[in-house]
C-alpha cells in the first residue's frame, strides 16, 4: 500500500495506519497514544507528518465536522458520509444515498469538476438517546 504510493515504508507510517484502520474517525491524540503503544516513543511531530503524508497520498482520509478536531479513516475513494451524535460527538460511516455517487451532480457545478462531496448528517446517536442516560 505505502509502496503503490510511491512512499518509504517506515514503522511510524505503518504505526499510524494500523491505528486509523483498526480505530476509524480517531483523532491525533487517539492515533498518537496507539502509535507510542506499538513503537514507543514517538513524537507529535511525526504522528502530524505521516498523517499529512498519509492524507495527501489518498492512502486515509481527514475529516473534521464542525466544532470537533480532526478525524482520520483508511475508508477513501468511495465517497461515503458521516453521521454525528451532536450529544456525545459519536461518528459514523453512511453510504451514499443510493445510485452511483449521487450527490457528486450538483444543482449548479459553476464550472467545477466534482469528484468528491462531504455531507455530514447530525443527530443524536441510540447511546444518547435512551431514556435513562443523563444528557450534559
Amino acid at each position: 500500500m505505502l509502496r503503490e504510493a510511491a512512499l518509504r515504508v517506515t514503522a511510524p507510517r505503518m504505526a499510524v495506519l494500523a491505528a486509523v484502520h483498526n480505530h476509524p474517525h480517531s483523532d491525533t491524540d487517539s492515533i498518537l497514544a496507539r502509535v507510542r503503544e506499538r513503537l514507543g516513543t514517538v513524537s507529535h511531530q511525526a504522528v502530524y507528518d505521516v498523517l499529512r503524508a498519509l492524507t495527501e497520498a489518498r492512502l486515509i482520509r481527514r475529516i473534521q465536522p464542525m466544532g470537533s478536531v480532526a478525524r482520520y479513516e483508511t475508508r477513501v475513494g468511495d465517497n461515503h458520509h458521516h453521521v454525528v451524535c451532536r450529544t456525545c460527538g459519536a461518528i459514523a460511516d453512511v453510504d451514499c444515498a443510493v445510485g452511483d455517487a449521487p450527490c457528486l451532480t450538483a444543482s449548479d457545478d459553476n464550472g467545477f469538476v466534482l469528484d468528491e462531496a462531504e455531507v455530514i448528517y447530525w443527530g443524536i446517536c441510540s447511546d444518547c438517546s435512551t431514556p435513562s442516560r443523563s444528557h450534559p
